[in-house]
């Protein structure tokens, strides 16, 4: 008789439909005057656009700046609607430093757009990729008026976020 071993399934990467975590970043760039940090509780009332990027991924530079900065243009008008930006390290520490997140949103012309920049501890995964359980970048989060994860995946195309965040505005 075999002794069958019970796999254990991997968590699917995202956690769509539940409340999203505290983000508990330090450092943090280009923040209104009025504020030194920013945590997703501030924003409550509010859609949230949080998009997650290293400074060195090609996806990111080709298909996720872009896509936030249409969407981001789509809505300039719109007080309801908030974009943050965090820098979810894990891989290529010295590289994806927070000094080069600053520039990668300049690069991008998104001066006014809050960047964070999270390493775990000892140049581990970021933190706050393994509160989403994001699976890389680009990685784009939108959080509704209640705190509740809306999209959690990879990529984001502004065809389809732009209508899902006009949805969520409405709720």
């Amino acid at each position: 008789m075999g002794l069958s071993s019970p796999v254990q399934a991997k968590p699917k990467p995202g956690i769509l439909g539940q409340p999203a975590p505290a983000l508990n970043i330090k450092d943090w760039y280009q923040l209104p005057k009025d504020r030194e940090h920013i945590e997703l509780s501030d924003y409550r009332g509010k859609v949230v656009y949080l998009f997650f990027f290293q400074s060195w991924c090609p996806g990111c530079h080709s298909h996720g700046f872009p896509a936030l900065k249409a969407i981001k243009e789509h809505f300039a008008q719109n007080p309801n609607v908030v974009f943050l930006t965090v820098q979810t390290v894990f891989e290529g520490f010295l590289i994806n430093t927070s000094g080069k997140a600053k520039k990668t949103m300049l690069k991008h012309d998104l001066p006014n757009v809050p960047v964070g920049h999270d390493v775990g501890p000892m140049m581990s995964h970021s933190r706050v990729m393994q509160k989403f359980r994001s699976g890389g970048t680009p990685w784009t989060v939108i959080i509704d008026k209640k705190g509740i994860v809306q999209f959690n995946a990879f990529k984001s195309r502004a065809k389809h976020i732009i209508p899902l965040l006009n949805n969520l505005l409405m709720r």
